[in-house]
């Protein structure tokens, strides 16, 4: 039976938790997710937890922040002032924004305080500084590239 492998493109039902238990995120009801292992499409620890699995296997994988999002950096909570907000935006407590860097680059943010003249976004990823446990389910394997060798 064929073991997955770095370059293999696979298929793969999931279902993430936090360590409280807490889902936040699931393939349920959806095509499984597929990609290229050792690609660098997913976090390292689940790049590492479907390596050596065999179509329908199931197993559950737990992967330490430093394998998932990394830690929280406080650097990357930032204050605004709110006049730099559209006047008819209503700002609330945990609402994603979308930020635009001065080289054109988005990334996401939260609010996660409000002050009277001011507001303050993470630009933390969610999921930073937690660990993540998966139930894994491998659906299918691909294969990879086929290696050429010259002479």
């Amino acid at each position: 039976m064929s073991q997955v492998k770095s370059g293999d493109k696979i298929k793969v039902h999931y279902h993430g938790k936090l360590t409280t238990g807490e889902t936040f995120d699931s393939s349920e009801g959806r095509d499984p997710l597929a990609f290229e292992v050792g690609s660098g499409m997913v976090i390292k620890g689940f790049d590492d937890g479907v390596t050596g699995m065999t179509v329908g296997e199931k197993k559950t994988v737990h992967i330490p922040f430093m394998e998932a999002y990394g830690p929280r950096n406080p650097e990357m909570v930032i204050e605004m002032p709110k006049d730099r907000f559209p006047a008819e935006m209503e700002v609330e407590m945990g609402m994603p924004l979308v930020m635009s860097d001065g080289q054109g680059q988005q990334f996401q943010v939260t609010v996660v305080e409000l002050k009277e003249a001011s507001v303050m976004l993470d630009a933390n990823h969610p999921l930073a500084g937690q660990d993540l446990i998966f139930d894994l389910e491998l659906m299918e394997i691909e294969g990879g590239s086929p290696l050429i060798i010259m002479p």
